[in-house]
């Protein structure tokens, strides 16, 4: 599932409100045929000036062997000079037509299609980067996929539509010209064109299921070497490489079986293509031949006739190949459709606190494993929450975010309920740190201040609050130590360090850090417990979900929540006394 922008502060205090952009909302396509159909319509002036020309085009082509036929039988076959003199301009000026409206027929499409290939992109990566966040399942592997490989794919109707229409404008003039020469050779054109493609789809249905197939069992792949990729130092450390691998090695087994069965049904539907339509021109060419030796038509429109044959082959793929095209198309149409209506994380709310600093409030909050609740986070306090669950710890997370609405109770900061808090006032206000944070690509520097709007002094506080100065040591580059994509240069403990000094950089009001230390030594902990409460003084707020003595002992008050039930709460030395607390806590 995305995560919304206000629990990472490159994307909350970090970066000032602004207009939300487009995402899932009632003006998302509900389908693929409506994606398709809105492509069409907000390209529709490219198209009707490049579908004409694309017509043109196929229309001239058609006409070549008519005018050759025109040439043998008006100047070769005992014409003038001037008969020949003026066919042949009429074969260059034809020529002209045919390669110009090819030319620019195709650039209005193609600018067309790469437009709404980029349009679909970067509407699939502001749904992603929506400031309410976007609620899904897929990996991030897969959701790549639909941002690049189907978002190239589904455009390319815009391509077929003007082709399909330009083919069956050429089979149109073909029938009509042949009826003009012979009304039997023109019969078996109108009848036989439809009934052969009537046969050749008689495939289609299979080919558009394997290619959807196809098409999924790879985007599902992609995820997995995303996933895969990202956890592979996790997976070295329990060894378990060999499962990683079996579980990519089935889903790619998977991909390449359905692969190469959309490669052979796509040989079938051309084979069977080739099939019937080579009979069918088989049989309008006996036919003309039979008609030139009876007399009953020239040279010319013999040599025509045979060439129209020969250049219908071409049309009748394009049109035989149209469906399985299209349901292609249409399927990554579909995919597209389907996450652009993914629900955000956040409501959009629409209210904000009235006071500067208002306190963060729990009243018998129940939602998921959480089953009564209640704190209150003081202005200026450090209180640390210890739970005896993790899925209590993630519930509580998801709640204080925005991500969970309490199914009873109330969680409000100030006189505020978290779930209608507006974005701007959740950045201004709250900061939710999930201890599964992601590390981007850049330097140590962007990576605990994206926008540089810190002091070195402030860097140099925060860094040390969290340690993460001994990570900024480690490299002579200091700060501008280059970072690879997911942190994947640094040990899980510096991610966690600078993820944190980057939490405590973005200053805001009342922060919420869950586990922040869980993933570093003693030493290392009690050093990140003294400066987390020597930072946060002045006046800012800190819940922190933590089972570490360190923090807990550094902490003002610690609430103790058992069983989803808020059970105690006091100072960290008092609460000793409890048998069930000390054993939970001391290590």
């Amino acid at each position: 599932m995305s995560e919304p922008a206000s629990p990472d502060p490159r994307s909350a205090e970090a970066r000032p409100p602004e207009a939300e952009p487009a995402g899932s909302d009632s003006t998302s396509p509900t389908s693929g045929m409506r994606l398709i159909g809105r492509a069409l319509g907000r390209h529709r002036r490219r198209l009707l000036v490049g579908y004409p020309l694309i017509i043109l085009w196929q229309l001239s082509e058609t006409l070549v062997p008519v005018v050759i036929g025109l040439v043998v039988d008006r100047a070769i076959d005992g014409g003038s000079w001037v008969d020949l003199a003026w066919t042949l301009g009429v074969m260059v000026a034809l020529f002209l037509v045919l390669s110009n409206g090819y030319r620019f027929g195709s650039r209005f499409v193609v600018r067309g299609m790469e437009t709404e290939s980029h349009l679909l992109r970067m509407e699939i990566s502001s749904h992603v980067l929506h400031p309410r966040g976007a609620r899904t399942d897929r990996l991030a592997g897969e959701t790549l996929s639909i941002a690049t490989s189907d978002a190239g794919l589904a455009p390319l109707v815009m391509r077929q539509l003007g082709f399909a229409v330009a083919s069956l404008a050429s089979i149109l003039v073909v029938a009509g010209y042949v009826l003009q020469v012979d009304v039997l050779l023109g019969l078996v054109i109108l009848l036989g064109v439809p009934l052969v493609l009537a046969l050749i789809q008689a495939l289609a249905p299979m080919v558009a299921d394997r290619t959807r197939r196809q098409q999924e069992s790879t985007a599902r792949v992609a995820g997995l070497a995303d996933d895969l990729l990202q956890g592979l130092r996790p997976l070295k450390g329990i060894g378990g490489e060999d499962v990683g691998l079996r579980r990519y090695r089935t889903a790619s087994g998977q991909a390449r079986d359905d692969t190469i069965g959309v490669a052979r049904s796509w040989g079938y539907l051309s084979g069977l293509t080739t099939l019937l339509g080579g009979v069918l021109l088989a049989v309008v060419a006996l036919l003309a031949g039979r008609r030139a030796l009876d007399g009953e038509i020239s040279l010319g429109e013999l040599i025509a006739l045979i060439g129209l044959t020969q250049f219908l082959a071409e049309p009748m793929r394009i049109l035989g190949d149209l469906s399985a095209q299209f349901a292609a198309c249409r399927a990554s149409a579909g995919r597209i459709a389907e996450f652009l209506r993914t629900p955000h994380v956040l409501g959009p709310g629409s209210r904000a606190p009235d006071e500067a600093a208002p306190p963060l409030v729990l009243e018998s909050v129940a939602t998921g494993p959480l089953r009564e609740v209640s704190l209150q986070l003081r202005p200026g306090e450090l209180l640390a929450v210890t739970v005896d669950d993790p899925a209590t710890s993630d519930a509580l997370v998801a709640l204080l975010s925005g991500e969970r609405p309490p199914e009873s109770g109330r969680a409000r900061l100030g006189d505020v309920d978290l779930t209608d808090l507006t974005v701007e006032a959740r950045r201004r206000h709250l900061l939710t740190v999930s201890h599964l944070t992601d590390v981007f690509e850049g330097s140590l520097r962007t990576t605990v201040d994206p926008r540089g709007t810190r002091s070195d002094d402030e860097l140099a506080a925060v860094l040390a609050a969290s340690a993460a100065d001994e990570v900024v040591a480690l490299h002579p580059d200091g700060l501008d130590r280059s970072v690879r994509a997911g942190g994947a240069s640094l040990s899980g403990g510096q991610r966690q360090r600078l993820t944190l000094a980057r939490a405590l950089a973005a200053d805001a009001p009342t922060l919420v850090l869950q586990d922040p230390t869980s993933a570093v030594d003693a030493v290392t902990e009690q050093s990140i417990a003294e400066g987390l409460r020597t930072v946060r003084a002045g006046g800012r707020s800190t819940l922190v979900i933590t089972s570490s003595p360190a923090l807990l002992q550094r902490a003002h008050r610690v609430v103790v929540v058992r069983a989803g039930r808020s059970v105690a709460e006091g100072d960290h030395a008092t609460l000793l006394a409890d048998p069930a607390y000390r054993e939970a806590v001391l290590r």
